[in-house]
């Protein structure tokens, strides 16, 4: 029985947590080496065309939360993401999680990892996407609020299935 069980976990782990994982690492991955670019290629405040009249590339030092809010509070930034990673890591490795959710929280966990990398080694998250009528972000940003919209989302279209099925 305990043999049983505990296979039934590795296969869990193994099929459903590897998309997390996959997921989390694609994200990390695409936002560090999109920062070591920009970093390496611009001066702090640089703005080069990437489409024009839409996007541009602006090397910025955000010492702040999303938007530049409360800059100089990093620390409150920083335990924020341990605890979001934290807690997301314990829920996949403790339930089976459907695919399409481990996928969008491993979205929203390499986001706060890669936003945390930055607080952590320079005190402020470097972001470069810049559209001129939104404040400059990068791919830890876009990566945490895909995931979480793409979280509320699927959680509304489960409880409306469930409501449907006469649950």
């Amino acid at each position: 029985f305990a043999r049983e069980s505990y296979l039934n976990n590795l296969i869990l782990l193994e099929g459903f947590s590897v998309r997390f994982w996959l997921t989390m690492l694609a994200v990390l991955a695409a936002d560090q080496l999109s920062k070591w670019w920009i970093t390496t290629n611009f001066s702090i405040g640089e703005s080069r065309t990437l489409i024009d009249k839409i996007i541009y590339l602006t090397y910025v030092q955000n010492r702040g939360a999303a938007f530049g809010i409360l800059p100089g509070h990093s620390w409150i930034f920083v335990i924020c993401a341990l605890l979001v990673v934290v807690g997301v890591v314990i829920f996949v490795s403790r339930y089976k999680i459907a695919t399409p959710l481990s996928i969008f929280l491993g979205l929203i966990v390499g986001g706060a990892l890669g936003n945390f990398i930055d607080r952590w080694f320079y005190g402020f998250v470097i972001d470069f996407f810049d559209l001129r009528w939104w404040p400059v972000f990068n791919i830890a940003d876009i990566a945490i609020i895909c995931g979480g919209i793409l979280v509320v989302l699927y959680i509304l279209l489960q409880e409306k299935g469930e409501v449907n099925n006469g649950r």
